[in-house]
C-alpha cells in the first residue's frame, strides 16, 4: 500500500476540520422568513391599534358634554345621603334631569348638604330638607284631604322619589324633597331627579318623628353628609 505523504495528510486534516460554508440561497431564505415575521407583527399591531381607536371613537360618540367639562357617563350615578337615622341610597336620573343632577352633584362637592336639617316632615306625604318655603301649599293640600286614589298617578310621583322645588334652584335655596307616598299634587312644584333604591326604612323612620302644628320636627333630624358613587 502506498504511503500518504505528511503534507497530504495535513491538507486532508484541514479540510475536515474547517467550518462548513452557508450557501447564499440559505442566507436569502432566512432573511425572507425574518422579513415576513416582522411584517406580520407590524400588520397585527396596526389592526389591533385601529380596532381600539374605532371602539374608543364609537364610545365617545354616545357621550354628551355637560358644562363643557365632563362627560355624562363619567358623573356619579348614585348618592348616599347619610342621615341621623341612617343612610339613604339614591339613584340619580342623569338622563331625565341632567341639569338638576349636575347642580346637585356640584353642591354635594361644595358640602352644601352637609348638616342640612329636614325642615318639614309630613307623614304619608314628604320629608323636606332645606329652606322653610317652597312647599307651603302642602299644608293646604293635606288639610283639604284630597283623595289621592282619585288622581292619575305617574311613575315620577311614586313614593320614595327624590326631587327639588322648582322655584329654589340657586346655591342657597336648593331643597331636597323625598316623597313618602304617591303624590301627583306636586307635578307643578317638584322636579324629580332621583329615586331611593335603598334605605326606605330610614325614610319611614324619619317620617315617624314628632312634629309641631307646622310639620317641623321637634327633635333635630337631618343629613350629616353625602357620598357620591359611580356604581353601587
Amino acid at each position: 500500500m502506498a504511503r500518504i505523504k505528511p503534507q497530504a495528510l495535513l491538507i486532508q486534516s484541514k479540510k475536515k476540520k474547517g467550518p462548513t460554508r452557508i450557501s447564499i440561497t440559505t442566507i436569502v431564505m432566512c432573511n425572507l422568513i425574518i422579513a415576513l415575521i416582522a411584517l406580520s407583527l407590524v400588520a397585527t399591531y396596526r389592526y389591533w391599534s385601529r380596532r381600539s381607536l374605532d371602539q374608543s371613537g364609537s364610545d365617545l360618540s354616545t357621550l354628551e358634554d355637560i358644562g363643557g367639562l365632563v362627560k355624562k357617563y363619567d358623573l356619579p350615578g348614585y348618592a348616599i345621603l347619610n342621615t341621623s337615622k341612617g343612610p339613604i341610597t339614591v339613584e340619580l336620573f342623569k338622563d331625565g334631569s341632567p341639569e338638576v343632577v349636575d347642580r346637585f352633584l356640584d353642591l354635594c362637592q361644595k358640602g352644601h348638604f352637609k348638616g342640612m336639617p329636614f325642615s318639614h316632615v309630613i307623614k304619608h306625604y314628604v320629608i323636606k330638607g332645606g329652606g322653610s318655603q317652597g312647599l307651603g301649599a302642602a299644608e293646604d293640600w293635606i288639610s283639604k284631604g284630597k283623595l289621592r286614589s282619585q288622581l292619575v298617578m305617574r311613575p315620577k310621583h311614586e313614593a320614595f322619589m327624590l326631587g327639588t322645588t322648582k322655584n329654589r334652584l340657586d346655591d342657597k335655596g336648593f331643597e331636597l324633597v323625598i316623597t313618602t307616598a304617591p303624590i301627583p299634587d306636586l307635578n307643578d312644584k317638584l322636579i324629580v331627579f332621583g329615586r331611593v333604591i335603598k334605605g326606605e326604612d330610614v325614610v319611614q323612620e324619619i317620617e315617624e318623628v314628632d312634629t309641631d302644628e307646622h310639620y317641623r320636627p321637634k327633635s333635630s333630624v337631618g343629613i350629616t353628609s353625602v357620598i357620591l358613587k359611580r356604581e353601587i
